[in-house]
């Protein structure tokens, strides 16, 4: 009766103890999420951004509505494609001045280049997957707002930030729940929703 009693009693503590390791690591969740630097080349011009080109001091001045293309390009009215991405908007004022009286098209010339929309990208486990119009307030938790919420299917404790050809993870419920753990975005972000197991 004694050593019935003492199996039982050790079968009971035993399932405690699994019990208590299962619910313990079912329920943890990250106490911070990952602190990542504002991009190297944040003031640098990426695919997707949408830009006004504006050629002045010429006697018809023309005002242009472009955005660059994947292959970081953007196209001008007689002088074609003009390389875009990775130069400042300075920059790539120059570039497209020294262009156009390169190829002698004008002898003087005054170039403006102003951005108008710049994106971030969310894929994966959201409702409306896609790009989203970057503004300086623009954080995770926003992000996955402004693309219709997670799906019923989406594992919201792993969503990745992809910045710099560099991949984090993130928590979102931890960031909804707590702000300083909510990331800020910035131009040409991407983040990618999983789906989750269960």
């Amino acid at each position: 009766m004694t050593s019935r009693r003492l199996s039982v009693l050790l079968a009971a503590l035993w399932l405690a103890c699994c019990w208590a390791g299962c619910v313990t690591e079912g329920t943890t969740t990250a106490t911070a999420n990952p602190r990542i630097d504002a991009p190297s080349m944040s003031a640098q011009l990426r695919p997707g951004d949408t830009m006004l080109v504006s050629l002045l001091g010429i006697p018809e001045p023309i005002t242009t509505n472009v955005q660059i293309d994947e292959q970081g390009l953007i196209r001008l009215q007689y002088i074609g494609a003009v390389t875009a991405a990775g130069l400042t908007t300075a920059e790539l004022s120059q570039s497209i001045r020294d262009t156009y009286i390169a190829k002698k098209f004008y002898t003087t010339l005054d170039v403006s280049v102003s951005v108008t929309e710049r994106y971030v990208y969310i894929g994966g486990e959201v409702q409306r997957p896609g790009r989203i119009p970057w503004s300086p307030d623009l954080t995770l938790a926003k992000a996955v707002q402004s693309a219709g919420g997670f799906t019923l299917y989406a594992k919201e404790n792993k969503v990745t930030l992809t910045r710099d050809r560099k991949a984090y993870d993130f928590d979102v419920k931890l960031a909804q729940r707590q702000p300083n753990e909510d990331p800020l975005l910035f131009p040409g972000d991407s983040i990618q929703v999983p789906r989750s197991a269960f």
